[in-house]
This record gives C-alpha cells, structure tokens and sequence, in this order.
C-alpha cells in the first residue's frame, strides 16, 4: 500500500492558489485514477482505492499548511504497515523550481517549506519521498508570501492542466513501480507540456 499526500491549505480563500499545488496534483491524481477523495478523515480529506494492483490511500489534510504533519502522522498512525521511506509520498509547491518544473527526491530536509517542516517535526526524520511542484519565485518586489497564497498568472493557468496530468503521471509511475523509477523519469523533464519553454541545460 502506498500514501500519497498533497499538501495544502483548506478554505475557499486558498483554493488554485500556488501553496495548494500539492491538493491540485492529488485532486488530478484521484481523478485519473477514479478514486473518490471525499471522506472525512484524519483531519482532512481522505480516499482509497487501486492503481494497476496497487492499493493507494490518498490525503489531502484539513489543517493548515504548518500543522500538516498532524494529519499525516494520524494517518500513519492507522496504517503501522505503510513505511514512510518507500510507501509515503508528499507532494507539494516549490518556489525555488521555475512554474511546472518537477522534482522528486527519496528524502531531504523542508527547504523552508512549513508543511514539509511540520511534517518531517512530527516524524522525527524527513526520510521520506517527495515531489516538488514548481511555481517559481516573484518579481524581487514581490514578498515570496504573497505570490504563494496568489493564484497562478493568466501565463501559467494555461498550461497548469497539462503541467499538472505531468505531475499525476509522476504519482502513478511511484505508486506503480516505487520512487527510483519515478524520480528517473520525473527528473528528467525540463518542463511539462503546455508550460513554459524548456530551460536550456544547466
């Protein structure tokens, strides 16, 4: 069984905005796969179901960003046999990645992202996968705070559907054949389709 966590805040004041990328990708995730995610559960939206012969639990937490790690823990709490190191997953916006870029990693530290932060406080360890959703950092006028609670400009909403079945297909290949698999192939792309133009190579 694997988990896949999409980290956001909950409320109509944050829905599309950048610091629910995370929501945004599960939410396509869920829809692709048929999976309903509309159970209350475990502080947050909850739903289960299969991915070619895989069960999958999905969780979008209720708290705010910063107590994430209070839903998720819950939620590993319930399932001992799920471990974080290969079976959890943890999706969510990135601002030091340009818009639509992604980035998946076996562990790391939160990168100044309070949801990861609460999370790997929680845990005790930020051994676990997770993919990053870029949305890119603003103009230096710009508080970075601000542009993340912001939706998406006009340029980047036309290529969010595509950027964001880009960014499910990266949950699948986890859920499907494990995080080396995904993170190979996920890292690979310069940029999703419909988004911006590829970055010349670093």
């Amino acid at each position: 069984m694997k988990l896949v966590v999409g980290l956001g805040n909950p409320g109509s004041r944050y829905a599309g905005t950048r610091h629910n990328a995370g929501f945004l990708v599960v939410e396509r995730f869920a829809e692709r796969a048929g999976i309903a995610v509309g159970r209350e559960r475990f502080q947050g939206r909850f739903g289960q179901g299969q991915v070619a012969g895989e069960d999958v639990a999905l969780l979008l937490p209720g708290t705010f960003m910063n107590r994430s790690g209070e839903a998720v823990g819950a939620a590993l709490e319930s399932f001992p046999e799920l471990e974080p190191a290969s079976d959890l997953l943890v999706v969510f916006d990135d601002l030091d990645l340009p818009f639509a870029r992604l980035r998946m990693r076996r562990f790391g530290g939160a990168g100044g992202h309070r949801g990861v932060e609460d999370l790997i406080r929680r845990l005790g360890h930020g051994d676990f996968p997770r993919l990053r959703f870029g949305v890119g950092r603003p103009a230096e006028d710009v508080d970075p705070v601000e542009w993340v609670l912001s939706p998406f400009t006009p340029e980047q909403a036309a290529g969010l559907s595509a950027a964001l079945d880009t960014a499910a297909e990266a949950v699948e290949e986890f859920v499907r054949d494990g995080v080396e698999m995904a993170m190979n192939r996920a890292n690979r792309l310069r940029s999703a389709p419909g988004s911006q133009k590829d970055e010349p190579p670093a």
